[in-house]
């Protein structure tokens, strides 16, 4: 597979460390065979063209279509099956970021009355050392977090694309795959480009989760099933504490008194929905706001 990376002007944006003229190198290194180059690569798609708060930075845009593009390819990672999963979370923590609903377009009209201050900025922001860098987002103008809005919504402009090459993997003859993808569609199918096939998904999801073989596997496509408004009830009855745990916290379901009874329940034993998972971590959306903060505050509290 080739994959271009010169799909983008690399060099006039800027990621957690600086300019992302290197970034086409480190995603090309993924699919080389050098093994401290796809380690180095690893390593900066995850920490260096993403935020660990849901944020996103300019690069990050034209990575994620990159790494979307990557999953058209099976014959890519023959000896890692696991490195399209990788890919799919990471494209669910993009989604989580572009998940902007009716905000994006306040967002663009905001963009739209400063392109020069904000093109000046990010300028003056590649030119500076680390140092001058760190001063910059303190420099009381407020554009660096406009710079952050305007990357947020190149994401929430390239997700249909990133979704429709995502969808294909629901049908992925792995178990695991499946799952990943249902966690990847999670957030992007809120988009409302996707509205039209949001029922359909639902159902789709559903069928995954009725015939996935573990606790950990259901629990998972049954957060995605609530994320994209589907009704999770049927879940609140499960074996599964972690599964009940995660039909419960459905947006759908606020107010709902029988799931308020479930997070009740896992409330009395404060580990008792990381620990029902065994010696798996909890579902991936939990590596990812806003499900981290619930963990971070030490999750289903006694109310």
């Amino acid at each position: 597979m080739t994959v271009r990376m010169d799909t983008a002007d690399w060099a006039g944006l800027f990621h957690a460390l600086g300019p992302a003229s290197d970034t086409p190198r480190h995603l090309e290194a993924l699919l080389g065979d050098d093994p401290k180059a796809f380690v180095d690569g690893y390593t900066h798609l995850w920490s260096t063209t993403i935020r660990r708060d849901s944020r996103v930075w300019p690069a990050t845009a034209p990575t994620a279509l990159l790494v979307s593009r990557f999953l058209d390819d099976a014959s890519l990672w023959p000896d890692d099956p696991s490195m399209p999963d990788a890919m799919l979370a990471y494209l669910y923590k993009v989604g989580v970021a572009a998940d902007l609903g009716d905000r994006a377009a306040e967002i663009r009209a905001q963009v739209a009355g400063r392109v020069s201050d904000l093109r000046d900025w990010t300028a003056v922001h590649l030119s500076a050392d680390a140092d001058g860098r760190a001063r910059m987002w303190e420099d009381g103008t407020g554009l660096g977090g406009l710079v952050l809005d305007q990357a947020a919504v190149a994401c929430f402009d390239v997700v249909p694309e990133i979704l429709a090459r995502v969808l294909p993997h629901l049908a992925s003859g792995r178990t695991r795959r499946r799952t990943c993808a249902a966690v990847a569609v999670g957030a992007p199918a809120r988009h409302p480009s996707a509205s039209a096939q949001r029922p359909a998904l639902v159902e789709q999801l559903a069928s995954l989760s009725r015939a996935a073989d573990s606790p950990y596997d259901v629990a998972t496509v049954v957060i995605a099933i609530g994320q994209l408004g589907g009704d999770t009830r049927g879940w609140l009855g499960h074996p599964h504490p972690g599964v009940r745990g995660c039909a419960a916290l459905a947006p759908g379901l606020a107010g709902d008194e029988t799931a308020a009874q479930v997070l009740r329940e896992l409330a009395r034993s404060p580990g008792a929905f990381t620990e029902s998972f065994g010696d798996m971590a909890p579902p991936l959306q939990f590596q990812s706001g806003p499900y981290q903060d619930l963990l971070a505050q030490g999750f289903f509290r006694p109310g």
